[in-house]
């Protein structure tokens, strides 16, 4: 009932034509250029990255601000984990989670609690539920958590990226991951600040001797060159 009288009186509209029904229409997700190649991307703490589309697009860039920023459109969630799928789907050359397996989990990036409370949901967490049901894997939730409160990545430097979110999150339950290959879900990535962060942390042995997570594949709807995320004349 909360759902059916949200949308009578605010009726989903494609945030590219306006056509109402979608906040992506058909024609507009034609538009977005979604890529069919995968090329492998290592870092240090990564094995590989997945994103559907690059950064440029401006219709990319509101549909990702409009699910992070206000309106908080958190359904948006559907639309762009559906980029993340076709991607996967449509690659030359196939990822080895494509048809599920008991060695992945996905894990999203965390918020910190404020702003969890601020918005309603994480972002990262609501594409991980969509790509969860498509690649039936489990996604765990209560893993990796954010301890605290970080200016937003999008109004920093490269470096200071890197400075601002180094020992801002921890890993719990670390038996959840003993050995396994993780699925770290985000959003957009740009520097990788934020990612590899993460990807240390998980895979980082506990005090006790517990092992880390065996491997890293970050997974995202858009990459981005630097300093393309933040929101300019959006």
């Amino acid at each position: 009932m909360k759902d059916f009288l949200f949308n009578l009186f605010f009726p989903k509209i494609c945030l590219g034509c306006g056509r109402e029904e979608e906040y992506l229409c058909q024609d507009c997700k034609a538009i977005l250029e979604i890529s069919r190649i995968h090329f492998r991307y290592k870092t240090q703490h990564l094995s590989d990255l997945y994103y559907s589309c690059g950064y440029q697009n401006f219709l990319i860039k509101k549909l990702i601000k409009s699910f992070k920023y206000e309106p908080f459109l958190k359904e948006l969630s559907k639309s762009l984990s559906s980029l993340i799928i076709e991607h996967l789907q449509s690659s030359e050359n196939p990822p080895p989670f494509l048809s599920g397996g008991q060695d992945f989990v996905l894990i999203p990036i965390p918020l910190e609690k404020r702003r969890l409370k601020r918005r309603g949901f994480n972002q990262a967490e609501e594409i991980g539920k969509e790509l969860s049901k498509f690649l039936k894997i489990p996604l765990l939730n209560n893993v990796l958590i954010k301890t605290r409160r970080t200016p937003p990545q999008v109004e920093l430097s490269d470096v200071k990226r890197r400075e601002n979110i180094k020992g801002v999150f921890l890993a719990q339950n670390n038996n959840l991951i003993k050995d396994k290959k993780i699925l770290l879900v985000d959003d957009v990535y740009t520097t990788g600040s934020t990612m590899e962060e993460c990807a240390r942390i998980l895979k980082r042995p506990t005090e006790g001797g517990c092992p880390g997570a065996k491997e890293i594949i970050g997974i995202v709807v858009a990459r981005a060159e630097p300093e393309e995320d933040y929101f300019k004349n959006i």
